[in-house]
Order: structure tokens, then C-alpha cells, then sequence
């Protein structure tokens, strides 16, 4: 599925590490009085697996989740949901615009909780070991705000924009981290046909002043850490002549205006409320085909780039993602954490919002009970709202897995080998060769080993949403196993609302993105210059075009690069051609391969595409993060890593070697070959051909975060920046 602290904080999420108990195994080295005979935990674990034995079974044949269908615009080989003749454009009836999705909703579960925040109870400052000030947090418990509560601060807050000076054709931009005011304040913009303007919290000064004075931005809603921001370049800021601010706890005084900021009016979140209550008045409800949200993406190059959504796009896109998720109900409770400014949690959140959830707000540096900001004793936002379902990028299910994978080889011995067999028996259970799957020896595992996993994320979690880039297979898998649930994975981008595909939660491969939504079309077609075709056996390959519903208008005030990736057929579908080169499987799921953005050739001909080396050297429990470089003049492509901290210096102080600081550490060449070691062996697991593996590497001590502007919010590497930044150290990798 953030925050200054999210955001910047999403790059820096501490894995759940501590001492939780991961496995209950205390006795199993004992023998009974009886002399060499089975211990009763050793019969309690055989019988299980005997009976799983004698119940095993053949898996079902599995129905295609996709068919192919004759569509218009360029040849290729096209497939829709199977379920659906006729792409979905609205959830329901009526429900053609945000505005009009979120009244439903809320008279439907009007007594129902919402939206969820937790009550801060002391921030207090300690003192790191390095002697660095670490921010600690003590929380309470989440308070709630029904359906008909929220809906009438919605009201309220819709009429005191108003009251602001707020006319119709103005645009609204939200700075802010994610909160339940963010979520608030778009539905109030809905009901008055006012286009959101959505702004990451960790966008530079540049971008900012970009975005909002291409936009035209009259009015900007933020936190109270991004109006200190907005005062600061006011002088940038051209349109903009109103801001209204969300209360935070740790900041007492009132903001100071000054030079261009003085013409402004500035209120808090609260104020504009009572003044919408004092003056209520009609709203001004948008058409399918308003503009709801102009996104600007975070942007891997260059500046920023805003994607104009209309209220239709965003419905279909809920209409087919509703499908995808089994059962969704006012029994599920989502915990809400990435930033709202990225189209996967914009669109998480009016999605489940619509099945009737709940929504719980918290963040990155408080998600775990061993989390960096949350005080010993407290417990982080997972355990206390026991969600049942949440989202993540791949970069935060990684580090989940790094956290586990650490507690379990610390653990060492007869708990680690427990822990080996339980996973690898789970794993033979879901990739079907197994009764075990449903049989009692899953019960088994998940009594003696997993349950303590699962309870990390609250022990109720029945499904993980993931998106934003490619999940590793390794990832994707160990979520399976450790934390007993699905993980949707999905693929969609900023320019299709996020929708596209959706996998479907029986399917228990990896490595795959599913079949299409019922909303989307999925077209490939024919990349020559690459080698990827259509009429490619076993499977057709080319490159990804999506058309449907959930296709946007394209980029705002940038007609030529809108004619550059969309297109609209003869039949009127409109098309996005995403540059992401995939294939079908036989099934009708789709499979992402390559990028043609990130293909290299090198010298001798080999193609090197560096997205996918990138996916699969992220398996290595050395790495958090990685950049591949190839260059065209030379015969082998080299990397720039930031690698795991904690498991470098365990390795180093295991290895004997011995360093000053982090930073020492990582540029011993030592640490460098036990590096380059690892993802050789992580590379060759993945199937990777020799020449596709980093001969050499560069390891950085310093994290990559949205802060330093070599990842975006949603934590994916901006290429170009970092070869910028490293360039001196990749010309030193190829001498």
C-alpha cells in the first residue's frame, strides 16, 4: 500500500527484528524416559505430516483467467477478464463519480467505522548510541469516525472552502502526509468539482514550485511541517492565496507570515469545518468526465509529470479492482500507511472504502513494534489494528523478509533448522505438490512456527496488496509462507489509474502479475528492435498496451508527449503504450519481462535488460537497494548497491574483519567480494545468464530516500540520478 517521516521514512523502514519469539520448539531436543524412543513433540510433528501424506492429492486443472478479444487501434494479441464480455465502467449503478461513489457508500454503511487515527500519547527525544537525537513516540489506541461522520465533515469541510473564496475551475493541490484529513479533504474537493492536485511531501522545491504553478493552484491543503515549506518559497509560488493547515500536537506556535506569503490566507483544517458548518452550501457535483485528479508522479527523470484522471477513470478502476479482491466487506480493516499522493494508496483507499472497510492511518517508522520511532513497550500500528488487509511496495515486503530471515538465522540451531523444514514443507504445500496446503500439517506449521511471524502484521492478515514495481518471486513466496496469506500482486502505472492487471488470489505461482481486471484491456504488441513478438512460441511477447475505461487523458499542459504514449482507436478505446515489455501464459496471465527504457546492449551483442537483474539481485539478503549500469563499450554490466546494514557487519564481524565506521566497512574490498559473491549466487538461482551478472560493485553507506532524490516516494531508483551522483565511481568500475 506516508510521511516526512513516511515517506523519506518508507526508504528506512526497520524490519520487525527484536526479540520476538519466532519459534516454540523448547522441548524438542528432549527424550523421554523411555531411552531412544520419540519424543511426544517429535510424534506430535510426524503425525501431521503423515496424515498430509496419505490425504495428498493432484491439483485441480485451472480455468483460464483471461480469453483473447477482437479489439481496434494496432494489431497485436489482446485478452480480457474472462468473467466479463464487456469492460466494467462503474462499481454500481449511478456510481459514476467519486462524489457520487463515496454518498453511497456512506448511506450504505453509515454506522459503520471509516477512518481510524491513533491517539499520540508523548513524543520524547532519546539519544542514539552514535549519539544521533532519535524521535520516540508512545500510541494508544485508534479512534474511529463513522461512514456518516466522515461524510459530514466531508460537508462541512466542502462548504468552508467555499466560505475560503474556493470558486468552481480552481484547482486544489494536497501537500500532506496520509491521514484521514488527506482522505477528508479529496472527497470535499469532489463534491465541489474542484481537480485535486495531489503533491508528494517529499518533493523537492523545485518540482513543488512546478507543480503548482503549472497547475494554477489557488489553494494548497497541507500538515503543519509543509506549510513551514510553502511560507519558506512563497516567493515561488505564483497562484496560490490560500492554505489551509492540519493541527499537529508537536508544533505550538502559529505560523508567521511574511514577504509574498502576507497576501495569503492561511486557517487551520479545524477552522474551515466550523465555517462550511455556520454556512452549509450545495454542493457542485462533477460529470464522469471532469478531471478529478491531475497526479503528479514522482518522477524516475526529469521533472515531475501530472497525469489527468478524470471521475470516470478512477470509478472503472475501482469498479474492476472490487472484483479482484474475494469477499470484501465492512469485516475487513485496511491499514493505511504509503503516500496518498501515489496512485496505489489513492486508489487502495476509495477502493476498499467503497466494500464497506475500515481504514487504520499509520506509518512507516511506527508500522511494527520494533519500528524506529515507536517506544519499547508500545505496540506499532500492525499489532494494534490487526488488519486484515494492507498494502506495500516491493522495497517494504523485502525488508519484511530480511527481518525475518535475520531473527531466524540469529536464532540459530534447532530453531533455524525448524524453521528451514516448516518453510520449505510450505512451500512444496502451495506450489501443490502437497496435501499440506489445507491439511493438518498447515496447522501444524502455523502453530509452531509461523504464528509468531504473523503476528509482526497483527496476525489477522488475509491478503497483501503490492504494487509500484516488480516483487521479487523470493519475496512473493515468503509471504506466502510466513505470513499464511495471498499476495495481490499488480501492475498498472500513474497513466491508467493503477489499473491493469490484478492476481488472482487462488493462484499460487509467482513471478506473475495475473490476468486483466474486468475494466482493462491488455494488448501486445510487436517490439522488433527488441526480438519480442506476438507470434513468439511458447508464449506471445511485445510490448504492453492497455486500453479501457481506466485510461487517462494523458499529461497535463504536455500535449506532445500525451500524442507520444496514447492513442485512440477507431472504435474510440483509448490506449496507453507503457514501454513494458511482457507475455502471456497460457492461462491468460500476464508476465512482466523486460523494459524497453532499460535494455542495454553490450558490446558483444548480449542484451542486458537491468530492471529485471535489478529484481532478482534484490533476493540477496546484502542488499537494500541496487542500481545496475551496462555499458555498450564494454562486455559486462557493473552495479551501485546500498547494502544491508545489519547483515554486512554481522558478516564482518563473523569474517574477522575489522572497521572503524559503516562507511570503512563498505569500501573494503572484503566486503565488496563477499557482496558480489552473494548476488552471484542469488543470480544464478534466478536464471540469470553470466554476462547479465554485475562483475563488479561499488557499495554506498548512505540509504537512498526521497529525500536525497535518488528514489521516488514510491521507492523505485531514479536511474538517471544516480548515475549522475555516481558517476566517478561507475567510470572507476570499468578500469
Amino acid at each position: 500500500m506516508a510521511t516526512a517521516d513516511t515517506q523519506s521514512s518508507a526508504s528506512s523502514l526497520e524490519s520487525p527484528g527484536g526479540a520476538l519469539p519466532l519459534l516454540d520448539v523448547s522441548n524438542t531436543s528432549k527424550e523421554n524416559s523411555a531411552g531412544g524412543t520419540m519424543t511426544p513433540i517429535v510424534v506430535s510433528i510426524l503425525i501431521p505430516v503423515i496424515l498430509s501424506l496419505a490425504l495428498r492429492r493432484r491439483g485441480e486443472k485451472k480455468k483460464n483467467a483471461a480469453v483473447t478479444v477482437d479489439v481496434g487501434g494496432e494489431p497485436g494479441y489482446t485478452v480480457r477478464n474472462h468473467r466479463y464480455l464487456s469492460l466494467l465502467e462503474t462499481p454500481w449503478e449511478g456510481a459514476n463519480t467519486i462524489s457520487a461513489l463515496f454518498e453511497d457508500t456512506c448511506k450504505n454503511y453509515s454506522p459503520h467505522p471509516l477512518l481510524g487515527t491513533r491517539e499520540l500519547i508523548q513524543r520524547e527525544t532519546i539519544k542514539s548510541p552514535d549519539g544521533r537525537p532519535l524521535e520516540k513516540v508512545t500510541l494508544g489506541k485508534f479512534t474511529w469516525q463513522t461512514f456518516g461522520e466522515v461524510f459530514e465533515r466531508v460537508q462541512h469541510f466542502s462548504s468552508g472552502l467555499v466560505s475560503l473564496g474556493l470558486k468552481k475551475g480552481e484547482k486544489v493541490a494536497i501537500f500532506a502526509e496520509t491521514r484521514a484529513e488527506w482522505f477528508i479533504a479529496l472527497q470535499a474537493c469532489s463534491r465541489r468539482n474542484a481537480t485535486v492536485v495531489t503533491i508528494y511531501a517529499s518533493l523537492g522545491d523545485e518540482s513543488l514550485a512546478h507543480s503548482l504553478n503549472e497547475t494554477e493552484v489557488t489553494t494548497v491543503i497541507c500538515d503543519r511541517k509543509q506549510l513551514n515549506k510553502l511560507l519558506d518559497m512563497s516567493a515561488q509560488l505564483e497562484t496560490v492565496k490560500r492554505v489551509v493547515y492540519m493541527s499537529d500536537s508537536a508544533i505550538k506556535s502559529e505560523p508567521v507570515l511574511s514577504g509574498a506569503s502576507s497576501s495569503w490566507t492561511v486557517e487551520p483544517f479545524a477552522k474551515v469545518e466550523s465555517l462550511g458548518k455556520e454556512s452549509p452550501v450545495e454542493p457542485d457535483l462533477p460529470s464522469p468526465s471532469d478531471v478529478a485528479v491531475i497526479m503528479y508522479t514522482s518522477g524516475s527523470t526529469g521533472l515531475p509529470k501530472g497525469v489527468m484522471m478524470t471521475h470516470g477513470n478512477l470509478v472503472a478502476t475501482v469498479a474492476g479492482v472490487t472484483t479482484a479482491i474475494p469477499n470484501l466487506s465492512p469485516k475487513d480493516i485496511y491499514l493505511a500507511y504509503l503516500p496518498l499522493a501515489h496512485v496505489l494508496e489513492l486508489v487502495a483507499e476509495i477502493t476498499l472504502s467503497a466494500g464497506g472497510a475500515s481504514i487504520g492511518y499509520g506509518t512507516p517508522l511506527t508500522l511494527t513494534d520494533t519500528s524506529n520511532k515507536i517506544k519499547k513497550g508500545t505496540k506499532g500500528d500492525a499489532s494494534e489494528l490487526q488488519p486484515s488487509l494492507i498494502a506495500a511496495v516491493p522495497a517494504i515486503l523485502d525488508r519484511v523478509r530480511d527481518g525475518v530471515r535475520k531473527q531466524v538465522d540469529s536464532a540459530g540451531g534447532l530453531k533455524k533448522q525448524m524453521f528451514e523444514l516448516a518453510y520449505n514443507r510450505r512451500v512444496a504445500a502451495i506450489e501443490g505438490r502437497w496435501f499440506g496446503a489445507v491439511g493438518p500439517e498447515k496447522f501444524l506449521w502455523d502453530k509452531l512456527v509461523f504464528g509468531k511471524v504473523r503476528a509482526v502484521l497483527g496476525g489477522r492478515v488475509r491478503g497483501v496488496l503490492s504494487g509500484g514495481a516488480p516483487l521479487s518471486r523470493d519475496t512473493q513466496r515468503f509471504m506466502n509462507v510466513c505470513f499464511g496469506a495471498p499476495v495481490g500482486q499488480g501492475y498498472g502505472l500513474t497513466e491508467t489509474c493503477a489499473a491493469a492487471t490484478f492476481s488472482e488470489w487462488t493462484d499460487p505461482s509467482v513471478g506473475r502479475v495475473g490476468p486483466p481486471i474486468p475494466s482493462t484491456y491488455i494488448k501486445l504488441i510487436d517490439w522488433d528492435e527488441g526480438g519480442y513478438r506476438t507470434s513468439d512460441t511458447p508464449m506471445p511477447r511485445g510490448e504492453i498496451v492497455l486500453g479501457g475505461p481506466c485510461v487517462t487523458l494523458g499529461y497535463f499542459k504536455n500535449q506532445a508527449k500525451t500524442d507520444e504514449v496514447y492513442k485512440v482507436d477507431e472504435r474510440g478505446i483509448r490506449w496507453f503504450y507503457t514501454g513494458d515489455i511482457g507475455r502471456f501464459h497460457p492461462d491468460g496471465c500476464l508476465e512482466i519481462i523486460d523494459r524497453k527504457k532499460d535494455i542495454v546492449k553490450l558490446q558483444h551483442g548480449e542484451y542486458v535488460s537491468l530492471g529485471k537483474v535489478e529484481s532478482v539481485m534484490m533476493g540477496s539478503h546484502y542488499l537494500d537497494n541496487c542500481m545496475v549500469h551496462a555499458d555498450p563499450f564494454h562486455a559486462y554490466a557493473v552495479a551501485i548497491i546500498v547494502p544491508n546494514q545489519p547483515s554486512l557487519e554481522s558478516w564482518a564481524k563473523q569474517a574477522g574483519i575489522t572497521f572503524d565506521t559503516y562507511e570503512d566497512l563498505c569500501g573494503k574490498k572484503e566486503a565488496e567480494q563477499e557482496v558480489l559473491s552473494d548476488i552471484g549466487k542469488v543470480c544464478k538461482k534466478g536464471k540469470l545468464e553470466k554476462f547479465e551478472i554485475p562483475a563488479k560493485v561499488k557499495l554506498l553507506s548512505e540509504p537512498w530516500t526521497p529525500e536525497t532524490g535518488l528514489v521516488t516516494a514510491a521507492l523505485k531508483i531514479k536511474r538517471e540520478a544516480i548515475r549522475k551522483a555516481f558517476a566517478e565511481d561507475l567510470k572507476k568500475l570499468y578500469l
